[in-house]
């Protein structure tokens, strides 16, 4: 399961629908638009739709996703957006998809007409496999398995690399100093290109007037230039804010040039850098870095798995890398950047690795390496020792003093017992108010202080009109629980009073209930 849950658009999305997102994509001017893809490979769209970028066929805003046809089952392998917004995808296939806004022929297909629907990119691609792509504001790059990088759209200021300004409305191969090149990464700011070289070197072209090409100087280029300042130094991966650039080396560090007025280089100041900076990262290795060209914002995951980040932080300009408690760079985006749109495609791991909790709740329950039955009314629960041990005092007190593999229990029946066992894998209980009262008993008697409080909550969260009084009924050992169950019955005197419930009533339990809810003046005009 991918988590999603930092990003708002999928707050209203059903649990049983976000167990099943194994990759999505936020973007957007203000991030309201995602798209995700299922583990059954379907893809849905979802947001406000601007320029069509949603690829639903319309311009129509969404706030309950919806299925994208053509790219279901292609198997995605990455995603990049631009401002219109445009959406560009590269499919396991090698193939390339291009929708949402065109005014500068961002989507390759020669027109400036906007595609309201995920539409093949085929000029000069047809014969290629692209891996990887990435978008600008307005245009796109798209990096083959052969090392080739071909581009499109919008070249006010060179960023195509065809050599001139021109806009270019079909993919065209950028060749000049990368012929014969054999590129590994690419990434695009606002108005620039930036391509990683397998020998370690890295080009760049395009917008420069803040020094994000690193060439030491301020001039746009039409054509790729080799970052001459970082000679001997091997590049592994480079990432683009809007106006800045952060680079990785192959030995853990991090260089930053270009736009700094937000502190997004990390250099410590505000001051824009056209040569790269080496950025003090407290002699921590770091394994990645993030930015995307909509933001300022820039993160470092390091070897040890701590989270950096700097630059424009929810407003503030935090001009050092500071430490957070993030696991992923993905979070700083999605708490800290503005608009909190992702800097890639999200993915969850493809080898179905299943963390300890999820492994302990996976197994509960299960025959297959269970050492240990529990028969209750008549039916089996299996579960193991070690872990019973491990998680109550009353069962570690138990099983040290036999070595049965069956024990038969009467105390207790089959759906509150099972529901204990059950809390003991997953830390967690999913019963309906009138179970959880028994379940509240079996936590008194095994002084289960924690598993209490979760039943006595789900009681009050599931008090209804219908129920109140079979709750009543059964939470007077309980004083405040009691209380909070009196409380809703006077509350709602009238439609409690109606209920089957109270008619059945114990008489004692009646006339208690009436004279107490008096003294309360709940018979008062």
């Amino acid at each position: 399961m991918l988590d999603v849950g930092k990003w708002p658009v999928f707050a209203l999305l059903p649990p049983e629908e976000l167990r099943l997102i194994r990759q999505a994509c936020v973007f957007g001017s203000a991030a309201n638009e995602a798209l995700y893809v299922t583990v059954n490979d379907e893809v849905f769209a979802l947001g406000t739709n601007c320029s069509g970028c949603l690829g639903l066929g319309d311009l129509q805003s969404t706030i309950e996703p919806r299925r994208i046809d053509v790219l279901c089952g292609k198997k995605i392998v990455s995603l990049s957006y631009g401002t219109g917004p445009h959406v560009v995808v590269a499919t396991s296939d090698g193939e390339v998809f291009a929708w949402g806004h065109n005014g500068y022929s961002q989507l390759g297909n020669g027109t400036t007409n906007h595609g309201l629907t995920p539409a093949l990119v085929s000029t000069n691609l047809l014969s290629k496999r692209v891996t990887e792509v990435a978008c600008g504001s307005h245009h796109t790059i798209a990096l083959t398995n052969d090392g080739e990088v071909y581009a499109w759209g919008y070249n006010n200021s060179g960023q195509v690399g065809s050599g001139s300004t021109a806009n270019q409305p079909t993919p065209r191969r950028v060749s000049s100093c990368l012929q014969n090149k054999v590129v590994v990464n690419i990434a695009c700011g606002q108005l620039c290109s930036m391509a990683v070289l397998d020998n370690g070197e890295i080009y760049g072209w395009g917008y420069n007037c803040n020094g994000q090409l690193g060439l030491g100087n301020n001039g746009n280029q039409q054509t790729p230039c080799r970052i001459a300042a970082l000679q001997g130094v091997n590049i592994i991966q480079v990432a683009c804010g809007y106006a800045h650039t952060l680079a990785l080396t192959d030995e853990g560090f991090v260089y930053a040039w270009g736009a700094n007025s937000y502190g997004q280089l990390g250099t410590g100041n505000k001051s824009n850098q056209a040569l790269p900076t080496l950025i003090n990262t407290d002699k921590e290795r770091i394994v990645e870095v993030a930015a995307c060209h909509t933001s300022h914002t820039s993160a470092a995951k390091t070897q040890s798995g701590q989270v950096l980040m700097w630059g424009q932080c929810r407003g503030q300009a935090v001009a050092s890398p500071h430490l957070t408690h993030f696991s992923s760079t993905d979070d700083v985006f999605a708490c800290f950047a503005t608009p909190a749109v992702t800097w890639h495609l999200l993915s969850v791991d493809g080898d179905d690795y299943l963390t300890v909790a999820q492994s302990l709740k996976k197994e509960f329950d299960s025959p297959e390496i269970s050492d240990l039955k529990f028969l209750v009314d008549g039916k089996c629960i299996y579960v193991h020792k070690a872990l019973l041990k491990i998680r109550c005092e009353h069962f570690r007190a138990l099983l040290n003093e036999t070595d049965e593999d069956t024990i038969e229990t009467h105390q207790f029946s089959y759906l509150v017992y099972r529901a204990f066992l059950e809390y003991l894998y997953t830390d967690t209980i999913n019963l309906p108010p009138e179970d959880a009262i028994g379940l509240l008993d079996l936590a008194t008697f095994y002084r289960e202080t924690r598993l209490k409080r979760l039943c006595q909550e789900t009681i009050k969260r599931g008090i209804s009109e219908e129920n109140a009084i079979t709750l009543l009924s059964a939470a007077v050992k309980y004083e405040d629980l009691e209380e909070f169950c009196f409380k809703f019955c006077v509350n709602h005197l009238t439609a409690v009073t109606q209920t089957q419930a109270f008619a059945e009533m114990d008489h004692e339990l009646l006339k208690n209930f009436i004279s107490k809810a008096s003294r309360y003046g709940a018979f008062k005009n």
